[in-house]
């Protein structure tokens, strides 16, 4: 099959499309024919070798955590799949595989693929929507009638978490450039600040959660726009998030966190039940075939897409 792998960690230019061995799965995976890959910040924090402590030096080394395909081998030990099935979904770990014609799923961090969605849109979904989903449900602890601001509301995870910000009942503030207001505001933001022209630290009233879905916000700089019981979130992991979490636990006010997302099958249902309703979609920037993968790389870093990048497996049959 051919696959993204890389030699060593480093650039953009590291990612190579070469011919690899097919997966072979277990009695309890799937083998998917890989149709689409979303990309993601993490997918290039990997490259970077910024988490080379789990991902090792080992290589080659695959890249890629979002798929969308169809079900190729089903494992005797599989329920709820069948050879032919459409199916998407999120790996867990840091290893990632999904850049390639081939991957071995596992049934608990797959889902069958809403029907409305084509292959490219279905591979936008999962790492983004459950981290939105993972961070202000879970960690924040949003509910109805409560106050968020989303900084970064233009981004792959950002324009999710504007509309299920939305769906949990919140009145939603969406931070982001003037020339995305329009984009967001279509998403369901009642509030849209242009971070060229407005410092978030003025905003009023008090928000109950503040999810930094960019990685620009210090907690110690914004925690006076929170209300005393507020969430900060972040999507970026270091020193800083770790420490300022640690010290918000110390002391009576908002707390700090760090939203790590986990795939499961069960917020993956949630967020296609509501794509089935017309309540949640994905917002793609741009299509990009697998053998180009450096240049779908090399435009996220620039942290200026609308949505999500996708890799194209099959050219347009994905569509």
């Amino acid at each position: 099959m051919k696959a993204i792998q890389f030699e060593g960690y480093g650039g953009p230019d590291v990612l190579v499309c070469r011919d690899a061995a097919r997966p072979l799965c277990g009695s309890g995976e799937m083998l998917v024919r890989v149709r689409a890959a979303g990309v993601n910040p993490k997918d290039c924090l990997v490259r970077k070798g910024k988490f080379r402590w789990f991902t090792g030096r080992r290589f080659p080394l695959g890249l890629g955590h979002d798929f969308a395909g169809s079900v190729e081998e089903v494992g005797r030990r599989v329920n709820g799949f069948q050879v032919g099935n459409p199916v998407y979904g999120m790996t867990n770990g840091w290893k990632g595989r999904t850049y390639a014609e081939f991957l071995v799923a596992q049934p608990s961090e797959t889902a069958h693929k809403p029907s409305s969605l084509s292959f490219v849109e279905a591979a936008a979904v999962p790492l983004a929507a459950m981290t939105a989903l993972q961070a202000l449900r879970d960690l924040g602890g949003l509910t109805s009638g409560q106050r968020v601001l989303i900084n970064g509301s233009s981004g792959g995870v950002g324009t999710f978490a504007v509309q299920i910000a939305g769906l949990l009942g919140a009145h939603v503030t969406a931070v982001c450039s003037g020339r995305n207001a329009k984009l967001v505001r279509r998403l369901g933001a009642h509030q849209v600040i242009d971070y060229t022209r407005e410092n978030i630290r003025h905003l009023s009233p008090a928000v109950d959660v503040l999810f930094d879905a960019f990685g620009n916000c210090r907690f110690p700089d914004i925690r006076s726009i929170l209300t005393p019981h507020g969430r900060y979130i972040s999507t970026v992991p270091g020193l800083p998030i770790l420490k300022w979490g640690v010290l918000s636990r110390l002391s009576p006010g908002p707390r700090a966190h760090l939203v790590i997302v986990k795939s499961r099958d069960v917020d993956l249902e949630t967020i296609s039940g509501w794509i089935a309703e017309e309540r949640l979609a994905p917002v793609v920037d741009r299509v990009v075939p697998l053998a180009e993968a450096q240049a779908a790389h090399t435009y996220i870093e620039t942290k200026r897409a609308r949505g999500k990048v996708v890799l194209t497996v099959e050219g347009r049959a994905a569509l």
